[in-house]
């Protein structure tokens, strides 16, 4: 018979799982509240715009065949499903267009995992618009916190930190909602880290499995959470045990200090960015180096001999393809996105698109775009995500640009108009159109909502008779 494990601390599950069953709402200050909000409108606006794409179909048909007791909407859709299936597509979708938030330390996409399971759960039981907050506060703390101590190595050795981390995140919002104590609590989190994973090799060949990871911790955090309430108990030293997560997925190389210090202050949602382009955040600052440029010297890209795009390792490594056959390849390829900004002077999801992907003359400026990495940028990442662009041009010039903070976080924040207009412009088209305002207005009150489906009729078709 096995001895008991003896500890003289407390483990960093234990130490997060008392932070998140003791967290309050009337304890959050107005700016995380605030920060909150904006997390839910910019969820809707990728969340409503990817349920149209083909991959969110998909899962939403296999679920939807394969459903149990419906409790919670599917946005966008008049679908209801159950808890778990309706996060998983939520999940899904809201990571579809490659235009949800993220978190720079971590390198990590919280909403589509986080809102997408605290929505469904807290819908199922009937929770509260201030305990549905209070969740989603409490499962960014925790995704973002596991996702910094792991990054960067977690990418570098093939971990997508949105699926090992989101999983995590996804139970502790969905345990805050069930109120359960820091024991059930724990062992949640202990459940959550056995069913984390996730890779990126999607990077190699375009698959679309990159789109499902935030589904699947989503529905997989509520799994935790249900099953934990229910008495199944999960590993007590679920990160730095012998056989923890850092160990088995890091061979031990985590910063279990960013697990838990400083827990309770400057909360992490406060420090997530929102995108401006619906592409992989590691080369926005190029996107903007060159729209820059290209504004100030009005470039044609028949000028330009070649363009050398700057980046730290994790961003240049895997990003670098010059041949995109997918709609995610090109979101994923920092020449393409940068030929885009180029040569239409925006970047938009139609961009992506099979008919721009083929055309000859894309093609060929694509093939004028290489990626490095660029010493200063690697120097200062993961703390910034920076970029630098040089254009050579077919006239002798050299014309050049560096950017220290891409638009949406650090010291170039999205202004609430700003998410505001891409909430617009992600329902344009669509039979929601109408509704940015009110869904909008809704958020920005829902501490005084009476209940969430105040909010949600603005986010769902209605249910087919």
């Amino acid at each position: 018979m096995t001895a008991p494990v003896i500890r003289e601390r407390e483990t960093s599950a234990e130490v997060l799982a008392s932070f998140v069953s003791h967290l309050r709402f009337d304890e959050l200050d107005e700016t995380t509240i605030a920060a909150a909000k904006r997390v839910l409108i910019d969820y809707f606006a990728c969340a409503i715009s990817g349920a149209a794409m083909p991959t969110p179909r998909v899962l939403r048909t296999y679920l939807a065949e394969n459903g149990e007791r419906p409790s919670a909407s599917v946005l966008g859709t008049d679908l209801r499903m159950s808890a778990c299936s309706a996060a998983m597509a939520n999940g899904a979708a809201a990571h579809s267009l490659d235009f949800d938030d993220g978190h720079t330390r971590g390198s990590a996409h919280p909403a589509g995992a986080i809102v997408s399971a605290a929505l469904a759960q807290a819908e199922k039981i009937g929770a509260s618009p201030c305990e549905l907050v209070t969740a989603i506060v409490a499962g960014y703390e925790v995704m973002l916190r596991v996702a910094s101590a792991m990054h960067p190595l977690s990418a570098s050795v093939g971990w997508h930190n949105t699926a090992v981390g989101g999983v995590v995140g996804s139970t502790a919002a969905a345990a805050s909602l069930l109120k359960l104590d820091a024991g059930k609590t724990r062992n949640a989190i202990g459940l959550a880290t056995s069913f984390a994973g996730g890779i990126r090799e999607y990077l190699d060949d375009g698959a679309e499995v990159k789109r499902l990871h935030p589904g699947k911790a989503a529905r997989d955090g509520i799994l935790c959470a249900d099953l934990a309430n229910r008495g199944i108990t999960g590993a007590v030293d679920a990160f730095e045990g012998r056989h923890g997560l850092f160990n088995a997925m890091l061979h031990g190389k985590g910063e279990p200090a960013a697990l838990t210090d400083g827990l309770g202050e400057n909360p992490a949602i406060e420090k997530v960015y929102f995108k401006p382009y619906p592409c992989c955040r590691h080369f926005h600052t190029a996107i903007e180096a060159v729209l820059g440029l290209r504004s100030e010297h009005d470039l044609e890209p028949e000028q330009i001999d070649t363009v050398s795009v700057g980046l730290y390792a994790v961003g240049a490594r895997g990003h670098d393809s010059q041949c995109v056959r997918s709609f995610l390849e090109a979101q994923m390829s920092a020449p393409y996105a940068t030929a885009i900004a180029l040569r239409f002077g925006t970047v938009i999801p139609e961009h992506f698109a099979e008919g721009v992907r083929e055309d000859r003359q894309m093609a060929e400026l694509v093939r004028r775009i290489n990626v490095f990495v660029d010493d200063e940028c690697e120097e200062i990442y993961p703390k910034r995500r920076s970029g630098s662009v040089v254009i050579n041009m077919k006239d002798g010039r050299v014309l050049s640009r560096r950017i220290l903070d891409p638009k949406g976080e650090g010291d170039n924040p999205m202004t609430d108009n700003d998410l505001f207009l891409k909430l617009q412009g992600c329902l344009t088209g669509t039979e929601f159109a109408a509704n940015a305002p009110a869904i909008v207005q809704a958020v920005n009150r829902i501490e005084k909502l009476a209940d969430l489906a105040d909010l949600l009729q603005f986010v769902r078709k209605e249910t087919s008779s």
